[in-house]
């Protein structure tokens, strides 16, 4: 079976005497497209280059960093699909004690910061090799940034990693020049490699003249925001405003004596591009080195990824400035033929477990202005209500699903992504299709809250929406399912009162509760910035926020006490995680 190396014996097998590239990754080595190391080598792997992965290293020695050699490149370093820091620590601070993206859901396989740490040791086995950071953690760390665990404003993670580049967001383009350039011997100092879309550096006031006159927008520096909230929430707005790939600036910020140069974000690729990408030889199996299962695989392991991006622009996920608002939809014919891989495996039962990707109906859709999407500067598309210049366009989905289910072998289609309700309100006919025939007993719904002012600082729908879909959702079911909500207690503007008032709500509506969320405030987060600051970053509205542990076990028992009596458990899927970070963990879902 085709694997990228992990051992000096794989890469003899091969033929290799040195990788030209090796990543270093948290998370178990998957090849599959959901697990951004295998992804990331896959693309590298396409276009010439020698890739090796090392897979959650032992962090207290060199030892298994120089397992495969000295790169002829750069090492990618990254923490694996999800920050170390959330992986590691409830909202409470608490230690967890699983992590699904290691064998047997095995806790303690990978460091605190673990971007730091990999690539700290790196510069400790390799002097002079190049670092090139990238995944979640380093790309929502790449500004100065409030730091929950360390409730404190912490530098960009090029400073603390000594790394020479960051790649930010979904990094194929990006880390594909990196690489063509180092092969081309460029230095890394140079201004071509410096200049990358969708990367970061650090350079000195004297070298910005090698970058010519490309317009910058300059942040409070680390100091000032680590010292006023003001300045704090003015580097957020001006970073949220240079967010879009058409118009962004360069973003400069100062700390101490150097510069963090950001560049604008990349162009978002193509359905041509992205079909290339998912059509790569995964084998969509763990590494044959592993004797233990992987959690996390089985949660994806017959699922379809069909787009990428989101408009919604919540306060408290970290989509906007990661996978970015802008939709990138695969083609029908390349899902079609990932089904069809999927049907050909001796262990497939004919149910695709999934077909969707950060929000399950905008794929698709998009801004029916032409044009419009490259000068907009709206967070969202969706709050505080529906643009009119978005292109709902949620019948592409319908005729993916009539498609798939002509691929013999393929029984059922689900929809396990979470649904935006206030969207599919404006498709009768997706619903009707969604509810009747590719919902699996539940269907996954974010209100997140029911008061007003609570839904306003987290950019959601008002609530009457919400009620509207859930009469919808009822009058079409024509078996015995459920709406799972999603619900967050403790975020910023949010009180005690307004936890009752949302159980009132439930009560009401005979809603049943699942794993409530206590907020944890994640990195380049609109929510982050209310909860450092107290104030909106958008408005200036002052808000009360709930920081200390008897407040917020407060707030989430108000929820926690109503479902006792009425689940045993709450369906979400064991392993993965939602976009605003919530880590999910396996629950029966058992009416009494």
């Amino acid at each position: 079976m085709n694997y990228l190396p992990m051992t000096r014996s794989e890469m003899d097998s091969l033929g290799w005497d040195q990788c030209d590239i090796i990543l270093i990754s948290g998370d178990a080595y998957v090849d599959h497209p959901s697990f951004g190391a295998a992804l990331i080598g896959r693309v590298l792997e396409s276009q010439g280059f020698k890739v090796g992965i090392i897979a959650q290293p032992d962090w207290h020695s060199t030892v298994d960093i120089i397992r495969l050699g000295k790169p002829r490149l750069f090492f990618g370093v990254t923490s694996g699909n999800i920050d170390s820091m959330l992986h590691h620590y409830t909202a409470n601070k608490k230690l967890r004690h699983d992590d699904p993206y290691s064998p047997e859901g095995r806790h303690g396989l990978r460091p605190n910061r673990a971007v730091i740490v990999y690539s700290n040791l790196i510069r400790q086995a390799y002097k002079d090799v190049p670092i090139v950071l990238g995944g979640v953690e380093a790309s929502l760390r790449r500004l100065a940034h409030y730091d929950y665990w360390d409730d404190a404003v912490r530098r960009s993670i090029l400073f603390d990693a000594k790394a020479d580049l960051l790649v930010y967001g979904m990094g194929e383009r990006a880390v594909g020049r990196i690489a063509q350039l180092l092969n081309a011997e460029c230095r890394m100092q140079n201004a071509e490699l410096q200049s990358i879309p969708g990367t970061a550096a650090i350079c000195r006031s004297s070298e910005l003249p090698k970058f010519g006159t490309l317009e910058y927008a300059e942040l409070p520096s680390f100091e000032e925001v680590s010292s006023s909230k003001e300045a704090f929430n003015q580097a957020f707005v001006i970073a949220s405003n240079e967010a879009n790939p058409y118009f962004g600036k360069r973003l400069l910020q100062k700390h101490g004596d150097r510069y963090l140069l950001v560049n604008p974000p990349a162009m978002s690729l193509d359905s041509e591009e992205l079909d290339a990408i998912y059509a790569l030889p995964y084998q969509r199996q763990a590494h044959p080195s592993y004797k233990e299962p992987i959690p996390a695989l089985e949660t994806v392991k017959w699922s379809i990824t069909s787009h990428r991006g989101c408009y919604g622009g919540c306060s408290f996920c970290t989509l906007f400035f990661h996978q970015g608002p802008i939709i990138q939809s695969r083609s029908i014919e390349s899902i079609i033929n990932e089904a069809e891989l999927l049907a050909r495996d001796p262990k497939f039962k004919g149910v695709i477990s999934d077909i969707g990707g950060p929000t399950a109906n905008m794929y698709g859709t998009g801004c029916k202005a032409a044009g419009r999407e490259k000068f907009c500067r709206k967070p969202s598309c969706l709050a505080p209500q529906i643009c009119e210049n978005l292109k709902p366009g949620q019948h592409a989905s319908v005729k993916l699903w009539h498609q798939a289910l002509k691929v013999p072998g393929v029984k059922n289609i689900f929809v396990a992504s979470g649904v935006r309700y206030d969207l599919a309100l404006h498709d009768h006919k997706y619903l009707k299709e969604l509810i009747q025939k590719h919902t699996g007993g539940h269907l996954k719904v974010a209100p997140e809250h029911s008061t007003a002012n609570v839904l306003k600082q987290m950019n959601k729908p008002a609530l009457r929406i919400f009620i509207e879909f859930i009469k919808i959702f009822r009058h079409l079911s024509k078996k015995e399912q459920y709406l799972v909500p999603y619900l967050i207690s403790s975020h910023p503007g949010c009180q005690y009162d307004d936890m009752l008032d949302l159980k009132a709500f439930l009560k009401r509506n005979n809603l049943t509760v699942e794993q409530v969320q206590d907020f944890i405030p994640l990195p380049m987060t609109a929510s982050a910035a209310m909860y450092h600051t107290g104030k909106n970053p958008y408005t200036g509205e002052e808000l009360f926020v709930e920081r200390t542990a008897a407040g917020k076990l407060k707030q989430r028992y108000a929820l926690e006490a109503a479902r006792g009596d009425q689940w045993e458990g709450f369906g979400r899927p064991e392993g993965g995680k939602d976009s605003s970070g919530r880590i999910m963990k396996k629950r029966k879902y058992i009416k009494r």
